[in-house]
């Protein structure tokens, strides 16, 4: 259990409030897991927990928190919350929300929380589990429940339905599905309401499910729930049997990074979930007599303009997938200097992972033709030679440059 979350428990418990660690991180300690973050809920005001932390900060409008900082670590300090209806709004003249501070009781707050598993409070006063809403049984029962009824809470926060997403892949639990009561209607009814969320805040939620390194359990439940399409409607190319394979093989490859400790970016996730509609348009626009560089050029900007309305890729990362995937058509084209120019390429092995990748893929498929119209033995042996090139040495480096039978040139395509 962290230090400092200890540390801010007896340090609120000795003052006299009401302390408690709270949500995902008591969820994890009781299945055994490891968790990355320690939240605290109180009855102290945030000024009252500021007063008694010199390394606190208040933050937040609608909803003020503290944040303490240990080091690297940061405790999430939470006042106890009450039901909307006693909500008391302080807006700008415009109506923009700037405070709503609705505090409230312990149990108010477990029941303003969102699913049954996170609503878990653990005190050091007597070291034991405060359960309101039925959570430590849908922990034995490994059951995604809705405190409330899955519409309404919806509706409230339509973010809710990725984080059961999100929760059920994780830790392998199923989603609520009675007759009464169900996630799984509510998820199709409601689906929709996502596109009213920010575009900046899905590209943070996309990452939360695809970087927690069970993105491969995540890809399958958003299939099974038929919810990929509605999340990535851009990517009906993804629909078929090879692209399918494509990003499912490309998840598998970021968790076990993940779980290696390896390090991961958005750029390479997002440069595989959109590569199946950047390939599938850069060959349709081949046929107006494009080069291919240019061709894959237009495409990843086309496919990178409709997702941004959608979910915001900042630049640093949009800019880094268009490299990857004009690598694709720089690597086969090894004559010359170019294969040194290649491997000195800031994203060299960026693009050479993805190369990696088609050809992973390929090998499962006899009949696979890729944008420069090599099969998966073409593909192959490319991912050889480069694999190969980068560990000779410079004599070497030249031999095989030597014995390359020939040099693959951009024609424009008719």
């Amino acid at each position: 259990m962290s230090k400092g979350a200890l540390k801010v428990l007896y340090t609120l418990k000795d003052a006299g409030y009401e302390a408690y660690l709270v949500g995902g991180c008591v969820r994890d300690l009781l299945l055994g897991l490891h968790p990355k973050d320690f939240d605290v809920a109180t009855n102290a005001t945030p000024e009252q927990v500021k007063a008694l932390f010199k390394n606190g900060r208040i933050i937040g409008r609608r909803f003020q928190i503290v944040h303490v900082r240990f080091g690297r670590e940061i405790i999430e300090v939470t006042t106890f919350r009450g039901p909307h209806e006693d909500a008391t709004e302080h807006a700008t003249d415009e109506g923009m929300l700037l405070r709503d501070n609705v505090y409230g009781t312990l149990e108010q707050d477990a029941w303003r929380r969102d699913f049954t598993i996170n609503a878990l409070y653990y005190t050091v006063k007597d070291f034991s589990i405060v359960d309101y809403t039925g959570g430590i049984n849908d922990l034995k029962s490994r059951t995604i429940r809705m405190i409330g009824e899955p519409s309404v809470r919806f509706k409230e926060d339509p973010v809710r339905m990725l984080r059961a997403i999100r929760f059920a892949a994780k830790l392998n639990f199923h989603i609520q599905h009675d007759d009464e009561v169900s996630i799984k209607n509510a998820l199709d009814e409601n689906f929709h309401l996502l596109d009213a969320v920010s575009s900046a805040r899905l590209f943070d939620e996309v990452l939360k499910l695809f970087m927690g390194g069970y993105a491969t359990a995540v890809y399958e439940l958003l299939l099974k729930e038929n919810m990929y399409q509605q999340l990535f409607p851009f990517s009906k190319a993804a629909q078929s049997e090879f692209y399918s394979e494509f990003v499912r093989q490309g998840l598998k490859n970021t968790d076990l990074r993940i779980q290696q400790e390896k390090p991961v970016t958005p750029a390479f996730l997002f440069a595989v979930l959109l590569w199946p509609e950047v390939e599938t348009r850069t060959k349709q626009i081949l046929q107006h007599e494009k080069s291919v560089f240019q061709a894959i050029n237009l495409a990843g900007h086309e496919v990178a303009e409709e997702v941004n309305q959608h979910i915001t890729i900042p630049k640093r990362f949009r800019y880094m997938m268009y490299d990857m995937w004009a690598l694709q058509v720089r690597l086969p084209n090894r004559g010359g200097k170019r294969a040194y120019k290649t491997l000195d390429h800031k994203r060299f092995r960026a693009g050479y992972d993805f190369l990696l990748l088609r050809s992973q893929v390929s090998q499962k498929f006899e009949n696979s033709n890729d944008l420069n119209g090599f099969n998966n033995e073409v593909l192959a042996s490319l991912s050889t030679w480069w694999t190969n090139f980068q560990a000779e040495s410079d004599a070497g480096k030249k031999l095989m440059l030597k014995e390359l039978p020939g040099k693959p040139k951009h024609k424009k395509r008719k």
